[in-house]
């Protein structure tokens, strides 16, 4: 992080505490403050009686001095609400004005930048969360995911983009960024290099990425986001708010016409800046004794560093209890090179870890999900957010306290994806099943609902959108996923084995509920 930035955005701060003071004695509304703190990475919430906060952290990484930051703001503005979310960073809820004025001041004292968390801005810039330890990946992209976070935060008060613009890095052919159908994705290759794609991205009518530029040297990364930027504030719609994101220049341009308007723009900027980089692998020092038995746990991954591991921690609907923040600072804080990563599916790894400081974390961190369903992912849903229609965390409460009455065995229903709207938070439009609220109509009138979506990917080389089956009310949703367990069950199946024998079936099953 560049002290720089943290200079230049202090100075922006003053606004922010006369905006957020006009908010909360209301002398502007909701919307006009909305319109203003999300730069900031602060939205009021449902009520507009208090405040979250979202804090931007590069590649999804935690370090010992955030995680201490966090565990300490816990205990002093006994903060009751977090969530990790689905683009890697960490949210705190339910903050009064004093609170979110006074935290959003703190972070930059920890190096955690707040601004362009919300709002028309270069967002948080994700990563696949095991880069750099996980086997069989093409490489490490962390750090050319931090330099790209660095560069970004550079527009953030020189260029007004149409909209959002989220940026990501894969490392592997897993995916789980999205980074082929983001506003911006490095996907990277087994040949060392880089494939580009642009203009893609879930929510209103969502579109695959455009495969802009092939095998692009990772020293040349700053190159295309820069192209990026351009092309996105030259082209996209600064009138219509529902047709600027970078997916609607598939449709104003053409996908070909997009693509040459890319590269012609590459390559200028190839030919006329300087913004090659040069950057230095991450190097894991630490050794350890491997331990056969200790993988055979759920929740460990043995790292490609021999004789270390990753242990996983996923409370469900990615809402933690707030607790946990000390806790692990507690138990991890002597362990040299330990640090935490943020999963798009709402939890976290604890990396760099010996087989014994493993048993530790894994006593540590006990209580979160248990099976593959209760991994499933859930935005914050109504309850908090301005603009949600579905109680997506409720709805996932629900579901898992009713199929864990089935003692149903592991794999026999997948990870879910719940969006309290169409703006697919939780990306459901690429779930195994992913729902999105909304509101049905029956005999006894409207009724709170989800729309069910099946068989969504992101694989890279598989990604397709889950297709509409139909939707259901809540009070059928958690019957539905107990009926559809036992079924798969019954079968001896995992639900991916019982997906592809069996295609049409779940489908079939969900009718009864539609």
């Amino acid at each position: 992080m560049g002290k720089d930035y943290i200079s230049e955005f202090r100075e922006d701060l003053k606004e922010f505490h006369e905006m957020t003071a006009k908010f909360y004695r209301k002398e502007i509304t909701v919307p006009e403050y909305k319109a203003f703190s999300g730069g900031f990475g602060s939205y009021a919430q449902r009520g507009g009686e208090r405040s979250m906060l979202r804090l931007r952290l590069a590649g999804g990484e935690i370090n010992m001095d955030n995680l201490k930051f966090i565990a300490d703001s816990v205990d002093k503005y006994q903060i009751d609400l977090a969530h990790f979310t689905t683009c890697q960073t960490v949210q705190l809820h339910n903050l009064t004005e004093k609170e979110v004025c006074a935290l959003v001041e703190e972070a930059l004292e920890h190096g955690i930048i707040t601004r362009g968390g919300g709002g028309d801005f270069p967002r948080n810039v994700m990563c696949s969360p095991l880069s750099g330890v996980e086997k069989g990946e093409y490489f490490d992209v962390l750090p050319y995911a931090k330099e790209a976070a660095d560069y970004l935060l550079g527009f953030i008060k020189k260029v007004k983009l149409p909209r959002k613009l989220k940026v990501c890095f894969s490392n592997s052919a897993a995916n789980v960024t999205h980074a082929t159908f983001r506003d911006l994705g490095f996907a990277a290759k087994a040949n060392g290099k880089f494939d580009v794609y642009a203009a893609g991205g879930l929510g209103n009518k969502p579109k695959m990425g455009v495969l802009v530029a092939e095998d692009v040297e990772p020293s040349h990364i700053l190159y295309c986001i820069k192209t990026m930027v351009e092309v996105f504030t030259e082209y996209g719609n600064y009138k219509s708010r529902a047709a600027s994101r970078t997916r609607f220049l598939q449709d104003t341009l053409g996908v070909e016409e997009l693509k040459r308007i890319y590269q012609e723009k590459l390559e200028e900027n190839m030919q006329q800046g300087d913004l090659t980089i040069d950057v230095s692998p991450q190097m894991v020092k630490k050794q350890g004794i491997p331990d056969e038995a200790l993988v055979q746990h759920r929740r460990v991954t043995a790292q490609k560093q021999e004789g270390l591991y990753a242990v996983s921690y996923n409370p469900i609907g990615g809402v933690p209890e707030v607790s946990i923040f000390k806790r692990l600072y507690e138990t991890v804080c002597d362990m040299p090179e330990v640090k935490l990563r943020l999963t798009p599916e709402e939890g976290l790894y604890i990396i760099n870890l010996t087989a014994e400081e493993a048993k530790r974390v894994l006593a540590t961190t006990e209580g979160g999900a248990e099976t593959m369903f209760e991994r499933s992912t859930a935005c914050i849903g109504a309850d908090i957010c301005q603009v949600g229609i579905g109680r997506s965390q409720a709805m996932l409460k629900a579901c898992v306290e009713r199929v864990r009455k089935e003692n149903l065995p592991d794999g026999a229903l997948p990870a879910i994806h719940i969006s309290g709207c169409p703006s697919s938070c939780s990306a459901h439009q690429i779930g195994v099943i992913g729902l999105r609220g909304g509101k049905k109509q029956t005999p006894d009138g409207p009724k709170d609902a989800f729309a069910v979506y099946e068989s969504g990917c992101e694989v890279a080389g598989k990604e397709r959108f889950g297709a509409d089956i139909g939707v259901m009310t809540t009070e059928d949703i958690p019957e539905f996923f107990a009926e559809l367990g036992r079924t798969v069950a019954a079968e001896g199946l995992t639900y991916a084995e019982f997906r592809e024998k069996y295609p049409d079936c779940i489908a079939q099953l969900a009718q009864k509920y539609l």
